[in-house]
């Protein structure tokens, strides 16, 4: 068990500030370069599209470091802010603007670690719990939080003891279709993270709201679902209830998984695919220029849309039965980096971009844009 009680973990304080945007582009390594699922791997190809692109709804913008959303049963979304600690509440329609929900106690931001993904419970309306991943002072962590009367409160870290580092701090967490909170971790910078199941690093993890390893889970007592991942930064299911994830390479290869439990997917043995029958290779791999990818969402129409960093694009991966078909590459340059893309409950696109930190911010960065449910056309 994994778990620090609530009295370790102190008061939220209210920010009534929205974040203003920060200054240049950040030099660090770790996010910008790789890519391992089941039979059907694909190598991606870039796609060539039309120069009009349609305008996307803007509903925040002027951002400082946006990094993790969801959303609550009456459409708003919930956004974390990675170097302020802080958690804002946007309207469907972005009409009335953001407002901050208090920051999150014990973040020790440093380089791509802070406060990261955020997924609200299943159970809402009834529980009022949304959970954070963080990076503390010494390691990263998975905290359950309380919302009420429009502020969040800080209940009990549920997981602990995930490494941390400068760099590969994972930080994506969503509640799967069973329920289960599933968490995607990073090496941490020390690949032997990856292939040591006895190790939180490197992998993506199944737990219950409180911590614990659910009946089902592939080794037994241990939260770990599967491992030998670099740095996980998507998790997403599609209609028929297959898992998929995103994961950044190192040199040469990024990856979209099709992730299937107990299964390893071979870093730091391997980059990208391989013939190694032990290992899980990728359903699609790009060069580390064209992606890093960030997070994914997947859709009613069985698509998987990938926002990419480096590769400052969205993609769009078509799925059959869990292959992929051609994919897409669409919005290349137009705003820059792409931290996140989830879809409301309305099935609209939601896009975060992520240019205030290494990238080069314009005047109303970072910004939430909003694509209707197919998404942008090119």
């Amino acid at each position: 068990m994994r778990r620090t009680p609530a009295a370790a973990v102190a008061a939220v304080v209210l920010v009534a500030a929205l974040a203003a945007c920060t200054g240049g582009p950040q030099a660090r390594p770790g996010e910008e370069p790789t890519g391992t699922s089941p039979s059907g791997s694909v190598q991606a190809t870039p796609y060539t599209s039309p120069s009009a692109v349609p305008g996307p709804t803007t509903v925040a913008q002027r951002l400082d470091v946006p990094w993790g959303i969801d959303f609550l049963p009456d459409g708003s979304a919930l956004v974390t802010l990675r170097d302020r600690a802080e958690v804002l509440r946007v309207p469907p329609d972005g009409s009335a603007g953001p407002v901050s929900l208090g920051t999150v106690p014990g973040v020790h931001p440093d380089g791509e670690g802070g406060l990261l993904g955020i997924a609200v419970s299943p159970h809402f309306r009834n529980d009022h719990r949304v959970f954070v991943y963080l990076t503390a002072q010494s390691d990263n962590r998975v905290l359950r939080m309380t919302l009420r009367g429009g502020r969040l409160q800080p209940d009990e870290v549920v997981l602990d003891g995930i490494p941390k580092s400068a760099i590969h701090n994972g930080g994506r967490i969503r509640f799967g279709p069973d329920g289960y909170l599933y968490v995607g971790t990073g090496d941490g910078g020390d690949g032997s993270h990856s292939q040591d199941r006895d190790s939180l690093g490197g992998k993506i993890l199944r737990i219950d709201q409180d911590g614990e390893a659910p009946e089902g889970n592939p080794f037994g007592d241990s939260p770990v679902w599967t491992y030998g991942h670099r740095n996980v930064q998507g998790l997403a299911w599609d209609p028929a209830g297959r898992m998929y994830a995103s994961e950044f390479g190192q040199n040469t290869w990024d990856e979209l998984n099709r992730i299937v439990k107990g299964h390893n997917y071979g870093w730091p043995v391997v980059e990208g695919r391989s013939d190694r029958s032990e290992f899980t290779n990728p359903l699609v791999q790009w060069h580390t220029d064209e992606a890093s990818p960030s997070g994914i969402a997947i859709g009613s129409d069985d698509v998987v849309w990938m926002a990419a960093l480096r590769g400052q694009s969205l993609w769009r991966i078509p799925l059959h039965d869990g292959r992929a078909g051609e994919t897409r590459r669409l919005l290349e340059g137009t705003f820059g980096r792409l931290r996140a893309v989830r879809h409301a409950p309305d099935d609209r696109l939601w896009v975060l971009t992520s240019n205030t930190f290494r990238g080069d911010p314009g005047p109303d960065d970072d910004r939430i844009l909003v694509y209707p449910p197919s998404g942008p056309t090119s």
